[in-house]
């Protein structure tokens, strides 16, 4: 199997996938972040996160295995480090570790619950939000079709892992984590511009796949496959999106 490759322009990623930190709303409460807490920020994207919990007071470090974002990050004045979520480092350096709209880039569970139970103090928690079983179905459906088509294995390229809450709770409690709360909620999302755009932010992975003088094609192909199905009779695109939203607290070793 060869290993999925997506990369990250900032520029395109503020463009395209802003709602990721704007609709983060509800993971933040959940987190409910106090002044002075040493946060950690896993998979921190550009920053923006990363500098609300700043202003609340928090000491909060970000980490993204992307150099590009990373950079991006740190324009805004903030300790940010390029790092796997799948090889962390840490040792009881956080009060509470915070990730949005990550977890579902990195499959090896087992390796980031481990690094980030680690990573917090005794009786720490760690507050997610991911996508969940069945997010972007539609949109997952047309790539990999898109590719079978082209005599690609589609299941090598795809690098997202979309767990059902069931299967990450087992993993949390493997972990050593005790699961306060796990909810997996259907979240229809507007999309900035056409799917286009997500595809070009968001599927690197599948794209790489092709050939450079494909790509194009491959794309407006799976683009005007989703127009039925996810394109509103107003213009807009709504993507299928599923979150899995949880709190889990570190029992201690």
């Amino acid at each position: 199997m060869s290993e999925p490759s997506q990369h990250w322009n900032a520029d395109r990623y503020a463009r395209n996938a802003r709602f990721v930190a704007n609709l983060a709303t509800p993971v933040m409460d959940l987190l409910a972040p106090r002044a002075g807490e040493r946060i950690l920020d896993l998979g921190c994207g550009d920053g923006v996160l990363t500098r609300e919990l700043a202003d609340l007071g928090c000491r909060v470090i970000g980490a993204d295995a992307s150099p590009e974002l990373v950079d991006a990050a740190r324009a805004l004045g903030l300790d940010v480090r390029v790092i796997d979520g799948q090889a962390l480092a840490f040792e009881n350096d956080f009060d509470a570790v915070f990730s949005n709209a990550a977890l579902h880039w990195m499959p090896d569970a087992r390796a980031v619950l481990t690094g980030v139970a680690h990573a917090l103090v005794p009786g720490g928690r760690f507050v997610a939000e991911m996508g969940g079983h069945g997010n972007c179905a539609t949109i997952v459906r047309a790539l990999e079709r898109g590719l079978e088509q082209r005599g690609v294995d589609a299941a090598a390229h795809n690098p997202w892992y979309f767990p059902t809450p069931e299967a990450y709770a087992q993993a949390l409690e493997q972990a050593g984590f005790d699961v306060a709360s796990m909810q997996l909620e259907p979240r229809p999302t507007e999309l900035p511009g056409d799917v286009l755009g997500w595809l070009e932010t968001f599927a690197g992975s599948f794209v790489s796949a092709l050939p450079p003088k494909q790509q194009a094609a491959y794309l407006d192909e799976v683009a005007s496959t989703l127009e039925s199905q996810l394109k509103r009779a107003d213009g807009v695109w709504v993507a299928d999106y599923v979150r899995l939203r949880f709190k889990a607290v570190q029992q201690g070793r």
